[in-house]
């Protein structure tokens, strides 16, 4: 039984390809836990980043690096208060947004009005600034 077959290209690359049997068999090392993916990459010649492609293929989400985060109540109080900040400011951005088109809509209803030809214009004539 052949784990791998390789190929040499005329510019002197490798493609090397490998069975399935293979890959099951590094997935199964794997999910021992007696080597780690460094270490099968290691031993076998195999990328890291080709048994994490191995890992995504088979959908072997028990092998997937994860990431714990461990966070103190104090923390989560923190995030919690960062988040109702943000949320405050996104609203105040909001208001603040719709007062300015307000505002120049006014300022173009009064130019109008007036009879100039733009708000610049009028801005100009009456030195307003908003």
């Amino acid at each position: 039984m052949s784990t791998q077959i390789r190929v040499v290209y005329q510019n002197n690359h490798v493609l090397r390809r490998f069975s399935e049997s293979f890959k099951l068999k590094i997935l199964a090392e794997l999910s021992t836990g007696k080597y780690s993916k460094r270490e099968l990459s290691r031993l076998y010649g195999v990328a890291s980043s080709t048994i994490n492609d191995w890992v995504r293929k088979y959908d072997r989400k028990d092998l997937m690096n994860t990431r714990v985060i461990v966070e103190t109540k104090d923390e989560i109080s923190r995030l919690k208060e960062l988040q109702k900040e943000i949320d405050q400011l996104k609203k105040l951005l909001v208001k603040k947004d719709l007062e300015q088109l307000m505002n120049d809509s006014y300022m173009e209803i009064a130019a109008k009005k007036l009879g100039y030809k733009s708000v610049q214009e009028f801005k100009k004539k009456t030195d307003t600034s908003l």
